[in-house]
């Protein structure tokens, strides 16, 4: 695991998490300036998706542990601001629940949260995986996805998700190996999470996408006691994918900061 960063140490600290698969500077990159002129910004890199090491995604605790022993080394256990895009808003949700670190300000940005038995996980990942597998050792979506994208989104925002999962003009991921994306796929999904996590001193903020469906506001309420929801008629992450400048106001205006 690798952290990247970014800005004047003596800002309050904000880390960022990247979503399913994801490239730390393919997730993040749209946003880092803009944030490190307020912040001291650190992209976690997991393992298995850092093409600077030679190592795989094992599961969700021992990346989180990692985080947390980081935060206890760099930053004496305790930082300003933790975001999670999509999966990383379960490392929220566990970084908050396991007590090991303080975070002032914990926000998810339209994470699913979803949670299966191990059967129903192992047939979800013999179908994701092979999929975005392939599109990210080829550095291109396919014709059958990128059709299935443009029905269900305009072209700014499969633009947009295209450059999140691949960077600009299509990065090959080719380092990342298909038992890291199971790894990760499949550990998210039987990792459970606390109902009312509830932690003297953290904030939880929610940035929900509304056009996900209501599930996933449901969610967020069965999982955190009192969580601010932040609600935009958006899709997953549009708000982080195509509206930057608003998505760096909007986590400012979450955690106080001007």
């Amino acid at each position: 695991m690798k952290f990247h960063e970014f800005g004047n140490i003596n800002n309050p600290v904000i880390i960022l998490l990247p979503g399913t698969c994801c490239h730390w500077k393919n997730n993040y990159d749209h946003v880092i300036d803009l944030l490190a002129e307020s912040f001291y910004v650190v992209c976690v890199s997991y393992d298995g998706f850092d093409e600077t090491e030679q190592t795989e995604f094992h599961d969700m605790i021992t990346e989180t542990e990692k985080i947390e022993d980081y935060i206890k080394d760099k930053f004496n256990g305790k930082v300003h601001a933790v975001y999670g895009c999509s999966l990383g808003g379960s490392f929220v949700g566990l970084l908050i629940q396991r007590k090991q670190i303080h975070i002032n300000h914990g926000i998810l940005g339209s994470s699913d949260l979803d949670q299966e038995d191990k059967w129903k996980a192992k047939i979800q990942a013999k179908i994701f995986v092979p999929i975005v597998y392939h599109i990210i050792h080829k550095g291109k979506i396919n014709r059958l996805t990128a059709w299935y994208m443009k029905k269900r989104a305009d072209e700014q925002y499969v633009k947009e998700f295209k450059h999140i999962m691949l960077g600009v003009g299509g990065q090959k991921l080719d380092f990342v190996t298909k038992r890291s994306m199971e790894n990760q796929f499949y550990s998210d999904l039987i990792t459970k999470m606390e109902d009312g996590i509830d932690v003297a001193g953290t904030s939880v903020h929610c940035l929900y996408a509304s056009k996900m469906g209501e599930m996933y506001l449901k969610r967020y309420n069965q999982y955190f006691k009192n969580p601010h929801i932040v609600k935009h008629d958006l899709k997953h992450e549009e708000l982080l994918a195509c509206r930057p400048n608003q998505w760096v106001e909007v986590i400012k205006k979450c955690i106080g900061v001007e």
